[in-house]
């Protein structure tokens, strides 16, 4: 699950501006982005290119000469800052918020609240993000995954689903998918979908791996539980 995992191990923040105020706010009108030009958008695609070939320095030298006031050229900055591992990606993504751009803004927020373990906020990015972008498979997929670390195992199911169905043939959805079978101990069903979606034993592995991770938590999640349960009856007990 390379999203917050990979999109997972996902990444990192630092300063921002005042009282929430983007430094950009004054460029773009609310709910609006300027449309880049034919050069700009040569240079946007040529940056894509290069960081879906994890050439993320290669990417952002590519963006330097672009306007910054436009939404498009911060959202990718931010992209590739965040998996760099660099502090520029929360101002950037908190400056697409009342934009055109505000569900990428709000995903971005998400995978790094995800990064840092604060599956609560992450959780609250996403949900605003899939609102704005309820097709957005990558969206979903986030959202399926940190309801997983939550272990809200239905609303993991839902999101992943969702994600397949809305791109076919993309396996990260399918990964997540299996590592919630397998976590449920539904071995069965686990390898329809690995033979469905045609997955690779390496990405079996993977969501294995990820699985026996979530069942360590959910037993220690089990053991607080018991323990306190325990503690309220003997208070019961001695109470009476």
């Amino acid at each position: 699950m390379k999203v917050l995992i990979a999109g997972l191990a996902l990444l990192m923040l630092g300063g921002c501006a005042t009282n929430g105020q983007s430094p950009w706010a004054a460029l773009t009108s609310s709910g609006s982005c300027a449309k880049p030009g034919s050069d700009q958008e040569l240079a946007l695609n040529l940056s894509d290119d290069l960081a879906n070939e994890g050439k993320l320095h290669a990417s952002l030298a590519n963006l330097q000469s672009l306007p910054e006031a436009l939404p498009q050229v911060r959202q990718r900055k931010a992209r590739n800052y965040r998996l760099l591992g660099r502090s520029e990606a929360e101002p950037l993504y908190r400056s697409l918020l009342g934009t055109c751009m505000t569900a990428e803004g709000e995903h971005g927020l998400g995978q790094l609240a995800a990064a840092k373990g604060d599956n609560g906020l992450a959780m609250t990015h996403l949900q605003r993000a899939a609102r704005l972008a309820p097709t957005d498979e990558k969206i979903r997929n986030d959202l399926g995954v940190v309801y997983l670390n939550q272990l809200r195992v239905e609303d993991a199911r839902f999101e992943f689903m969702t994600a397949i169905e809305l791109k076919q043939g993309d396996p990260l959805a399918a990964v997540n998918l299996v590592t919630l079978l397998i976590y449920q101990d539904d071995w069965g069903q686990a390898a329809k979908v690995v033979s469905q979606m045609g997955l690779s034993p390496e990405q079996v592995t993977e969501a294995q791996a990820r699985a026996q991770q979530l069942q360590g938590i959910g037993a220690a999640a089990r053991k607080v539980a018991a323990v306190s349960a325990a503690r309220s009856i003997i208070h019961q007990v001695r109470s009476e």
